[in-house]
């Protein structure tokens, strides 16, 4: 009966009555703002990074003209295959007309070509003084170059057809080279002027691994 009378009329305090300094649950109010802080933390490091990569230095000008010049080779030694559509089409002859007194001085110089070569690879592409931009585009410059000099190769090989189904043949062949050459030609003129990298085909990627 002692037991049960203590059991009784002795309750338990009610809970206003605890004491405040053992809480019986982590207080939220103090989590809170280390979350909110952590979190922004976390989320500004991808912005920041993001727009410092976004910029890029312009290319001065003195660059962007050294790499046009660079296409300028290509171009000079691709004008004999144009002798079939120049005849078919004098218009295109007309507009080419302003080139012919440079086209002469260039062939008329003795080994131009190869001096002109050797110099544009050896001291500019292989010229670590030089920014890429135009290491890269002189190197695209050679190695259009050289493709341009491997039909004269075939030709010296199998020989220059004069009638019949090889001439058309040899007639569409030129056409096409210099169409080719004519519109990288001004393509990369285009692009190195207003600063940017051309990638011509067939080519940017043999020029990437010599650099």
């Amino acid at each position: 009966m002692a037991t049960f009378s203590l059991l009784r009329f002795s309750p338990l305090p009610p809970l206003q009555t605890l004491p405040k300094s053992r809480p019986l649950l982590p207080s939220p109010t103090v989590q809170i703002p280390l979350l909110l802080k952590s979190t922004a933390a976390i989320r500004s490091i991808p912005r920041s990074n993001t727009i410092s990569a976004s910029y890029r230095p312009a290319v001065p000008a003195s660059n962007r003209l050294l790499a046009a010049l660079a296409y300028s080779l290509p171009f000079l030694n691709s004008l004999h295959y144009a002798r079939f559509l120049f005849a078919r089409f004098p218009a295109a002859a007309a507009a080419a007309a302003p080139l012919v007194p440079l086209v002469t001085a260039y062939r008329a110089i003795p080994y131009a070509s190869f001096v002109a070569f050797f110099a544009l690879y050896l001291g500019v592409v292989r010229n670590p003084a030089f920014d890429r931009f135009v290491r890269f585009n002189s190197m695209q410059a050679v190695v259009l170059d050289v493709l341009l000099v491997l039909p004269v190769l075939v030709q010296r090989v199998v020989g220059v057809p004069s009638r019949g189904l090889g001439f058309r043949l040899l007639v569409l062949g030129y056409d096409a080279i210099f169409i080719f050459s004519a519109a990288c030609f001004f393509y990369s003129l285009a692009n190195c002027i207003l600063g940017r990298t051309p990638y011509l085909p067939l080519v940017a990627a043999a020029a990437d691994r010599q650099l």
